[in-house]
């Protein structure tokens, strides 16, 4: 019997560094954006990808999203790692996520890196974590949710808690991160958790 030679080498996933892959799409609050960024950085290896309009909004939102620490790619370059199943990683967020981009994940149309990555993401069952900010929703967004969330996306709204009673708007932007970073499995302190009235 023939053995492959490959089948007796490790997995090299078991022992690498956690990776994600951050895609930033055309609505406003890049900030949150700018946030998940700074906190993953030091801890994970990141791929990032931008849409041309993010870029606009974060230029007018005045927020700088790349740094050399991150890993980016061209939002037209499908033949970029993210675009392809192989590609290990340990969850995607596209955050913000506009609505235009939900439909298009919802539609599994692959036009550009960020909708192929996010394509690639739920067929590999991997975390998908889709946080929007638009108010108020129309039948054809919550419509859209509801396709996405039974693909295998988590669907997350911009809308911060006030329990912790937040002092700064960066506070309210951390309580937000803080739950997409819950559903990512990465341990933080970035927000005081519910613990009842009386805590």
């Amino acid at each position: 019997m023939i053995q492959n030679k490959n089948t007796m080498t490790t997995n090299p996933s078991y022992s690498r560094k956690r990776r994600f892959v951050i895609a930033v799409t055309g609505a406003s609050g890049i900030i949150y954006a700018h946030r998940i960024l700074e906190v993953l950085a030091p801890v994970a290896e990141i791929h990032l990808i931008i849409s041309e309009t993010a870029s606009l909004i974060a230029r007018d939102e005045g927020i700088t999203l790349k740094n050399p620490e991150i890993i980016t790619h061209e939002n037209q370059n499908l033949a970029a790692p993210v675009a392809s199943g192989s590609f290990l990683h340990d969850g995607m967020v596209i955050i913000p996520c506009s609505c235009k981009t939900l439909a298009a994940v919802t539609s599994g149309i692959s036009s550009t890196l960020i909708t192929r990555s996010a394509d690639v993401t739920l067929k590999e069952r991997r975390p998908c974590i889709l946080l929007l900010r638009e108010n108020p929703l129309s039948r054809v967004h919550l419509h859209n949710m509801i396709e996405a969330h039974d693909a295998g996306a988590t669907i997350m709204m911009a809308n911060p808690p006030f329990y912790h009673h937040p002092q700064t708007i960066a506070d309210l932007i951390d309580a937000v991160i803080a739950r997409v970073l819950d559903h990512l499995g990465v341990d933080h302190t970035l927000s005081t958790r519910w613990s009842g009235f009386d805590a």
